[in-house]
């Protein structure tokens, strides 16, 4: 990853599905709240949908408990399929489902990775990031994109 601790998050433009696709800038979206940021290769892929997501669904209590106010999964993926998965796992009013559809912001970031052996195309890594008044507090980043382990909610609410 390009970006570190102590940088500014870089802006990009991503997708939410409200009632139709909505484009927002990400850095707007978070504003100065206290935010945790998760990217991931995609939506139902195995280690994503076993422990990535489902960790962050079930540690809602803790996230608020760390005075987090939003926490926000980004996916190289349109917004239909981000919110569909979003829905499959009863995300919604606990994660935001953003579809980096473009790739932006995962490029802004410098965790896009070429997945095209799996069949996936150009993908993110797996990193879990908290961003505190628009500065990278923290940031954990998988080596292996099927391996969640220092990206977990459990470990990395830990760490914070």
């Amino acid at each position: 990853m390009k970006i570190k601790e102590g940088d500014i998050m870089p802006d990009a433009k991503v997708f939410v599905l409200e009632k139709d696709p909505k484009e927002l800038s990400i850095k707007d979206f978070i504003g100065n709240d206290k935010a945790i940021i998760f990217g991931l290769p995609g939506a139902f892929t195995p280690t994503c949908s076993a422990k990535h997501l489902p960790g962050f669904i079930s540690a809602s209590d803790k996230i608020k408990e760390k005075k987090i106010k939003k926490v926000i999964c980004v996916s190289v993926n349109d917004p239909f399929v981000m919110d569909a998965w979003g829905k499959a796992h009863n995300a919604h009013n606990k994660i935001i489902m953003l579809g980096d559809s473009k790739g932006e912001f995962t490029k802004n970031i410098g965790a896009e990775k070429n997945l095209s052996h799996r069949g996936l195309g150009m993908r993110s890594s797996r990193y879990t990031m908290l961003i505190e008044n628009g500065k990278i507090i923290k940031i954990s980043e998988e080596e292996i994109p099927g391996k969640c382990e220092i990206t977990s909610a459990e470990n990395f609410l830990k760490s914070i």
